[in-house]
């Protein structure tokens, strides 16, 4: 790897150490890497970067030991209305840069990253990030004083009432290859109307990313809109 991507892969090792020292004390990682503790901390401290050998091997040892699979999942909550609670998820930094990194391991070729608000940002910041590309988010209304929308409609089946995403005309250019993020697929309704949105502006669609799919009636519902290979779901329940 040339320059750049060695100091990427270096700080992505040192993320993945203050992930690990979340779950042990420098005592247990010193144990489990067989490094000294003063070592892990300037790593940790981000006082000095490893190289790229015992980046390898941190992780190595991530992947081999941890899931990120069950971290997403011990993380979500249903209340006793059986509400979706995914924000502990959404307000962790490191975690979502774990999550981003699956994605550019996944997909290739994207120069622009499309989501929804309010909660695919999170994940679509550091998604776009990853990727070293603009993330662009539609919004449910129209700002004051902007006219250029282009604007695609939907029926949610959970309201049963006509909704709109809107989109700044000149965020998109013909050719733009895509990636669609977000946080969960439900109904795949929204997922759809981002991908029909995209089709208006004569974008390609270089994938799907989502973290968390609730059954299997938004991926039934996107079988006709994307090839399953183009879409990547993190975990399914």
């Amino acid at each position: 790897m040339n320059m750049l991507e060695s100091m990427k892969y270096r700080m992505e090792a040192v993320q993945v150490l203050k992930i690990l020292k979340r779950w042990h004390t420098y005592s247990e990682l010193s144990e489990k890497l067989n490094l000294p503790t003063t070592v892990l901390n300037r790593y940790i401290m981000g006082r000095v970067l490893p190289n790229e050998d015992r980046a390898r091997e941190f992780i190595e040892f991530y992947d081999k030991n941890f899931k990120l699979s069950k971290e997403i999942t011990d993380r979500i909550v249903f209340d006793e209305y059986g509400y979706f609670d995914n924000s502990s998820i959404l307000y962790d930094t490191q975690l979502l840069n774990r999550i981003a990194i699956k994605a550019l391991e996944r997909f290739e070729n994207v120069n622009k990253v499309l989501t929804s608000e309010t909660d695919g940002i999170p994940i679509a910041c550091h998604v776009a990030k990853a990727f070293e590309v603009d993330m662009i988010f539609t919004r449910k209304e129209k700002e004051v004083g902007r006219l250029d929308y282009i604007e695609e409609t939907y029926i949610p089946s959970s309201m049963g009432k006509l909704m709109s995403l809107y989109l700044p005309k000149k965020s998109i250019k013909k050719g733009d290859r895509l990636l669609i993020v977000d946080d969960v697929i439900r109904s795949g309704e929204t997922q759809r109307a981002l991908l029909r949105l995209a089709k208006k502006m004569n974008a390609e669609i270089a994938g799907m990313f989502t973290v968390v799919s609730i059954g299997t009636k938004g991926i039934k519902a996107l079988e006709n809109e994307i090839k399953p290979e183009n879409l990547e779901i993190l975990v399914k329940l």
